[in-house]
């Protein structure tokens, strides 16, 4: 798996396996790949973890295990802590957004940065707070503020990952590329403006025989309004040809073969 320069992930006395290993699949997602697991209650290794984790076994696999939350972070020059709860600790107070940039800016002063996420009943405690440097906290519906702990791993990671700008959007495969922003167009290409030009004229050809375009004096701007209608669709030069058949069928049921305006 290629790899960018990433947080470490500690999850501090997580609960189950599975939750473990879910959390493991939201860090491959957005290529956290440094997990440290502090105390977990059901030890380690755990295969309800490898089976949650559906594929991600490389973080399964790489994962260290420690016995204080102390010895964890001891390498580490920064660390935030997630909590839906501030525990009356004077510390900076992050949304997933802004520490995910706190974890760029440390990381090109060439620090090491920690993501710190509490057991899946309780959170973290205020004692383990006070070793963060920051605490993170989401909006969230104050009526259920709670996520489970892959929610709480995947909305950080993605807010991170999104600043690494190495992400793609959806899945690659040989057949087909990653996705990107804006109109996706395969096969086919934007229409000219010659060829909607061409397609508005045999429209309003039409239209007008037809006796649509009545009183005269409106007819210019219901003619903008259908233009601007058709130009919002970013049609492809593909559904031109099909707009123009549709007229062609229209125009042949209306008044025959002789009247057709193709």
């Amino acid at each position: 798996m290629s790899e960018v320069a990433a947080p470490v992930v500690i999850l501090v006395h997580p609960q189950l396996g599975e939750n473990i290993g879910a959390a493991a699949r939201a860090m491959a997602n957005f290529a956290l790949s440094e997990l440290r697991l502090v105390q977990p209650r059901d030890g380690w290794p755990s295969f309800q973890a490898v089976a949650s984790a559906s594929g991600a076994s490389w973080i399964i696999d790489g994962a260290q295990v420690f016995t204080t939350l102390e010895e964890a972070i001891a390498d580490l020059t920064y660390v935030m802590a997630t909590t839906a709860r501030r525990r009356d600790q004077v510390k900076p107070v992050l949304t997933p957004e802004t520490a995910a940039r706190a974890c760029v800016e440390h990381m090109a002063d060439g620090q090491r940065v920690g993501l710190m996420f509490g057991p899946e009943r309780t959170g973290l405690d205020g004692d383990q707070i006070a070793l963060a440097d920051a605490v993170i906290m989401a909006p969230v519906n104050p009526g259920f503020p709670s996520l489970n702990l892959a929610q709480a791993v995947l909305l950080i990671g993605y807010e991170w990952f999104k600043l690494t700008g190495s992400g793609s959007l959806g899945r690659e495969t040989a057949i087909e590329p990653a996705g990107r922003e804006g109109l996706y167009l395969r096969d086919t290409r934007l229409a000219t403006k010659a060829e909607l030009v061409g397609f508005f004229t045999r429209l309003e050809e039409g239209l007008d025989r037809a006796g649509f375009l009545r009183p005269p004096e409106k007819a210019p701007n219901m003619i903008r309004n259908l233009r601007n209608l058709f130009g919002r669709a970013q049609l492809t030069e593909q559904e031109v040809r099909t707009l123009h058949g549709v007229l062609s069928a229209f125009t042949r049921y209306r008044w025959g073969s002789k009247g057709d305006l193709s």
